[in-house]
């Protein structure tokens, strides 16, 4: 909100002193000294607030510095009977602070400290000539000074919004185009992209990439912005104590984050540990609703388009009873049979729905006893105890199972087909 009128609630208070004709006395200091005053004013909110002296920067000081002359410059002002005008000087200010990413709050709390030590200062600097009782004059004064707090705490606070907003949008619309560029596959010879990608630092040669894709549990919850938002923080979350840079946004309703980080500090250095293994450790601390796939380690950003694939087939592996998944923990067979289920389905062989539906009937135990045999490299008496029945059970079932299919599931290669077959048809 910009003030295109005057602060309604300054111009009455100021209104209100401008009865009692005060004036500068002698102890009142030439703007000459305005600068004296302003050290001191900036040496206390150093000192009081944690903001201004964690990270020490000095023109950071010598800025606040110069606001805060400003502020007796123009406090004197209206003193001497000025009008109120519209506080320039402090858009100005919040505009500065936004830029430099100082929390608002900080700053608001400098204007409280600043002027709290400037009502002291008018309180004896000020001369209040043939008044008994310079009570009412005193609040007057103490009013005004309130008044003139508040207004350029409003003022300074709708700048600092709209200018931090505008860098949020521009940062936002900058992130956006940065992850479509990295996950979508580019062109190396279009100097826009490689421009972009340098200034943002993606073409370090030490440099490895890996990618995640998460979603909640529920993919509806994906459609509301919010949700996807909350998981988004919530990845960078997990991993901000990791020394990795995080590019995250929301494509496709899923939330995709690209992990990268150097692979050694240097040629005499050990490479580090896979980053896709730091990472998903730290990924384990999502929360039960999220579910979420990673890709291996991608050795330059040319390949994160294959990343994110890796984490897609990763993704589609995940339940609610494992929730993050590596595609470097996937084995060759259930990528195969990922990759060619579908293919393989109308090809099935044509015992297969026999097969189907005695499995059915028997509610599993015909597959079960299959997967157990192979669980057992084949041994039916191990078959057996792990599923906790007699061995001739076990027997009795297999010959089931070769009267079905003209398969021997006591011989590798039947059993091998048995199971494909199976897993292939979803069985």
């Amino acid at each position: 909100m910009d003030f295109a009128e005057p602060d309604p609630a300054l111009v009455r208070s100021l209104e209100a002193l401008a009865k009692f004709h005060l004036r500068a006395g002698a102890s009142l200091p030439p703007s000459t000294q305005a600068a004296a005053w302003a050290r001191r004013a900036t040496a206390a909110i150093a000192r009081q607030i944690p903001a201004f002296r964690v990270v020490p920067d000095a023109e950071l000081l010598a800025d606040l510095e110069r606001h805060a002359e400003a502020h007796f410059a123009e406090l004197c002002r209206l003193l001497e009977g000025g009008a109120v005008r519209d506080f320039d000087f402090v858009r100005a200010y919040a505009r500065q602070r936004a830029a430099q990413r100082l929390p608002v709050d900080a700053t608001l709390q400098a204007y409280r400290c600043m002027l709290a030590l400037l009502s002291d200062w008018l309180r004896d600097a000020v001369v209040m000539p043939g008044m008994p009782d310079p009570g009412p004059a005193r609040a007057a004064l103490a009013d005004f000074v309130t008044q003139y707090t508040g207004a350029i705490s409003v003022v300074f606070a709708s700048a600092y919004v709209a200018q931090a907003s505008a860098f949020a949008d521009a940062e936002g619309d900058r992130r956006a185009e940065l992850l479509r560029i990295l996950v979508g596959g580019f062109d190396a010879s279009d100097a826009r992209v490689a421009r972009l990608l340098k200034r943002a630092g993606y073409l370090e040669p030490s440099l490895r990439f890996c990618v995640a894709l998460a979603q909640s549990t529920d993919p509806l919850e994906m459609e509301n912005p919010a949700r996807a938002k909350r998981i988004a923080d919530a990845i960078v979350d997990c991993v901000a104590s990791l020394p990795v840079r995080v590019l995250v946004g929301v494509r496709s309703n899923l939330v995709t984050a690209v992990f990268s980080d150097i692979r050694r500090l240097s040629g005499w250095t050990a490479p580090r540990a896979n980053l896709a293994d730091r990472v998903q450790e730290r990924l384990l601390g999502l929360g039960p609703a999220v579910l979420l796939g990673l890709s291996g380690d991608q050795a330059s950003p040319s390949l994160i388009p294959r990343g994110r694939h890796e984490a897609m087939v990763a993704l589609d592996f995940t339940s609610v009873g494992d929730r993050v998944i590596a595609f470097s923990s996937l084995s060759i067979r259930r990528l195969m049979i990922h990759h060619s289920a579908e293919y393989v389905q109308p090809a099935l062989p044509a015992w297969f729905a026999g097969l189907r539906e005695a499995n059915a009937r028997s509610q599993g135990e015909l597959m079960r006893t299959l997967r157990a045999l192979a669980d057992a490299d084949m041994n039916v008496q191990g078959a057996a105890r792990g599923l906790r029945v007699h061995a001739n059970t076990i027997y009795a079932r297999l010959q089931r199972i070769e009267d079905l299919t003209g398969l021997n599931a006591q011989r590798y290669h039947d059993l091998a087909h048995l199971l494909l077959a199976a897993d292939c048809g979803r069985l």
